[in-house]
């Protein structure tokens, strides 16, 4: 039931300085009084919200000393009276008073269940708090910008700007339907394929977006290909900043593929140092360039490294806006000619930050300022569905009667509704939530 008290541990799972144990409810107050006696001659039912209390927080064989603060509804952040106990940090303390909090009356939170009662309480929107979830788990700086953008309501308030432009076009069409001896749909068809038409291009522009996006969810793939010995696993080196890949001058060294990891402009590259590609190799190395070439095809940017003549990388268009042309070892030859994109020197480190520029542009173009863009597949499929609703919609003006034509417009209103929430079905609400650990 929504109004049960719950409780989980809300801070990291392991030893620290404070762990936090959160409990939500209809009457968190009275799970406190079972097991927090603070300090002086207070009880805790007299709490003022918003304020920390100092006592003893009783256990199963031990007590702790720490602290207890009471958030009143609805401004709380599930909407509910929410009580938080600090106590020491570690495995044993915190587990101990969560059992104590179970044994007082509340029942273990499920997964995102502290987030999903925000959601249902109306404190944040579906991606709002898909937005808090990519910030906790962000493992680049642009990945928290990313989850900022949805967790602050950026996403959200353009998307019911679009669907409050979409009810008052449907608005005027049920006029328009409900008072026919006024004769106006004949006037107001252009009118209403422009408008649909400019809440359409603001759905593509986020829909151009997810390209960047996606890239800053899961990390820019970039493959270092070319023949043996051009440099590959030292660019590799020079670009993450410490030896990784073995240098050699045998060709064939590198027969697996070798990563490494690096930011660039917050955003996260995942960098493959793959087998030469030559003639005439072994079977494992055979086995390390057929890898390699399924790296190549999957990349997000290739960087074809040569340290002599250009010569085209095999299945891979020159038009190929992924391909990096690199002239290495610049530091012993400066004549590289006008077929590489780029010329440095991995051994001594010469133009790596200009790779590196190079790279933050053909991956993320305009986006690498850092502006807001798509990053959730599942919005990405609702906006699509709306563009493809709309399209219809405007496809059948003229056509169609103007009834006929609300009804695509009201799936993009619909599919819109999905990305915050007021038209997701429960499998979508569930599914959301359950990414979250069971302490928020």
């Amino acid at each position: 039931m929504l109004n049960e008290n719950i409780a989980a541990i809300s801070t990291a799972e392991g030893v620290g300085g404070v762990a936090i144990i959160r409990i939500s409810g209809d009457s968190p107050l009275e799970v406190a009084e079972k097991i927090f006696v603070p300090a002086g001659k207070r009880q805790v039912k007299d709490f003022e919200p918003y304020r920390m209390y100092p006592g003893r927080i009783k256990c199963d064989g031990f007590e702790d000393f720490g602290l207890c603060v009471y958030f009143r509804s609805p401004h709380s952040f599930t909407g509910e009276d929410v009580v938080e106990l600090h106590c020491h940090g570690g495995y044993q303390i915190a587990g101990g008073v969560l059992r104590a909090a179970l044994d007082g009356g509340a029942r273990m939170a499920l997964n995102g269940e502290f987030s999903k009662r925000a959601f249902l309480n109306g404190k944040l929107s579906l991606a709002s708090a898909e937005g808090l979830i990519d910030m906790i788990n962000a493992t680049s700086l642009a990945e928290v910008r990313a989850g900022n953008m949805l967790y602050s309501e950026k996403l959200t308030a353009e998307v019911v700007g679009l669907q409050n432009e979409l009810k008052d076009i449907l608005a005027g069409i049920s006029a328009d339907i409900d008072y026919p001896e006024e004769d106006v749909e004949a006037t107001e068809l252009s009118d209403v394929g422009d408008r649909l038409n400019a809440v359409d291009g603001r759905i593509c522009a986020m829909i151009k977006s997810y390209d960047g996006g996606k890239k800053i969810k899961r990390g820019v793939t970039v493959a270092l290909c070319g023949a043996p010995n051009a440099g590959k696993s030292s660019l590799l080196n020079a670009l993450i900043g410490y030896d990784k890949a073995i240098v050699s001058p045998t060709a064939g060294t590198t027969r697996d593929a070798v990563e490494g990891t690096i930011e660039i402009a917050g955003v996260r590259y995942n960098l493959y140092d793959t087998a030469g590609l030559r003639e005439n190799a072994d079977e494992i190395e055979s086995a390390g360039i057929s890898m390699a070439k399924k790296i190549v095809a999957s990349a997000d940017i290739i960087i074809y490294v040569s340290e002599g003549e250009y010569e085209p990388l095999e299945g891979v268009a020159e038009d190929d806006p992924r391909l990096i042309r690199v002239f290495n070892k610049c530091d012993i030859n400066t004549v590289c000619g006008d077929k590489f994109d780029i010329s440095l020197s991995a051994k001594t480190d010469e133009n790596i930050d200009g790779l590196k520029k190079l790279m933050s542009e053909r991956a993320m173009g305009a986006n690498a300022s850092g502006s807001a863009m798509i990053t959730e597949e599942r919005h990405f499929a609702a906006l699509c569905r709306a563009d493809a609703s709309l399209r219809s919609a405007t496809g059948s003006i003229g056509a169609f009667p103007l009834d006929i034509i609300s009804l695509d417009i009201t799936d993009a209103w619909s599919a819109l509704g999905e990305i915050t929430g007021e038209t997701a079905n429960e499998e979508i609400i569930s599914e959301v939530f359950a990414k979250f650990c069971v302490g928020k």
